[in-house]
């Protein structure tokens, strides 16, 4: 009798610990993160469609596929900047 009731016991106490720390998980990992600052996300936008746009110029040349790909994507994030402009100043 001694034997069931540690092991019945220890398996609440298992489970209860489990429970917690998924409860725990949950609680911290369901909150998505705030987002701060989107004027910032506009201009990183921007940045990084402009390097990949010189780097594909430098590598293949202007008027390659990756280039136009690129001054294509350039043109869309210089769109949504001033669309960042004119909804978030």
């Amino acid at each position: 009798m001694k034997l069931q009731a540690l092991l019945s016991r220890s398996f609440l106490s298992k489970t209860a610990l489990a429970s917690l720390a998924l409860g725990g998980f949950l609680f911290f990992a369901g909150a998505p993160a705030a987002k701060a600052n989107p004027w910032q996300d506009c201009n990183r936008r921007v940045a990084f469609t402009n390097m990949r746009y010189h780097e594909a110029v430098e590598r293949f040349g202007p008027y390659s596929p990756a280039a136009r790909h690129w001054a294509f994507e350039r043109q869309e994030a210089y769109a949504n900047l001033a669309r960042c402009r004119r909804d978030f100043r």
